[in-house]
């Protein structure tokens, strides 16, 4: 045992931080393009499509820069304004005035004029540090709150204090976590899963697993109501199909998003009255 501690302790003190170069190609041609982009106290429309004329992809890197978004975001930004038009360089070429002024309407001129003309200070790079890093992670946390909180309004309109909230409930044979349990923890008769997304990733995905473990321990006359929004469910409709094919299965009593907030408090009065609470 002590052999083993001991090479334990040398390997832990080896041990060296892992620094790996972040510029790669594109990175270094990105950045070559913005030092040599011309300063203008207003931006075109010809700016744009000069930029996409030239690298379409480098084009787009470079708008979602001045607009502050991830790829993701920008992604599911753009997809809600243009729907099944497409984003990519093909639907570009197939229509680019439509293209181009879709692209607008993001305000992206704005951001660019805004961008350029900037006074540099020393901390705007420490604040983009802190936005793309800890922010990027609290706006994630923000919209998924959001949400919530949205449900929450109309669960405490509904039942007042009634229900439990962020709690993991008791099922005949299993626990599962939930967002409301109404109306307790113990013996629900509703819960409710509310989560809203602004970019995509593994926690999109990890819902199903969350609803599948609330389906396995809820009673069979427990309802399950499913609250969601964000425009980036478009891009994963694979994921949004097995939620509907869980309400089709009976496992999910109905799912609402922002704009069904009215048949929401609606559908919780009628099972807050056939349910006796």
């Amino acid at each position: 045992m002590e052999v083993i501690a001991q090479k334990l302790d040398d390997i832990v003190s080896s041990l060296q931080p892992l620094t790996v170069e972040w510029q790669d190609e594109t990175a270094h041609r990105i950045i070559d393009r913005l030092t040599h982009f011309p300063v203008k106290k207003t931006y075109t429309v010809a700016d744009v499509k000069a930029l996409l004329d030239e690298n379409f992809d480098d084009a787009i890197l470079i708008f979602r820069l001045f607009m502050g978004l991830s790829k993701d975001q920008f992604v599911s930004f753009l997809r809600g304004i243009r729907d099944e038009k497409g984003i990519g360089v093909k639907s570009y070429r197939a229509g680019p005035d439509s293209f181009v002024e879709d692209l607008l309407s993001t305000g992206l001129l704005e951001a660019m004029a805004e961008e350029a003309n900037r006074k540099p200070h020393w901390s705007h790079v420490l604040v983009e540090r802190l936005r793309s890093g800890r922010g990027s992670a609290i706006s994630g946390q923000k919209r998924g709150r959001g949400v919530e909180d949205f449900a929450e309004a109309i669960v405490k309109k509904v039942f007042g204090s009634k229900f439990d909230m962020r709690c993991t409930f008791t099922g005949p044979k299993e626990k599962a976590k939930c967002d409301f349990a109404i109306p307790s923890k113990s013996a629900p008769r509703i819960v409710i899963e509310s989560k809203g997304y602004g970019a995509t990733g593994s926690k999109m995905t990890d819902i199903i697993g969350d609803i599948e473990q609330i389906i396995r321990a809820k009673r069979p006359d427990t309802a399950l109501l499913f609250f969601t929004d964000g425009l980036t469910w478009k891009q994963r409709k694979s994921d949004l199909r097995k939620i509907v094919e869980f309400q089709n299965a009976g496992g999910i009593t109905r799912i609402y998003t922002y704009a069904m907030a009215e048949q929401f408090e609606k559908d919780l009065r009628q099972l807050k009255k056939e349910c006796g609470l």
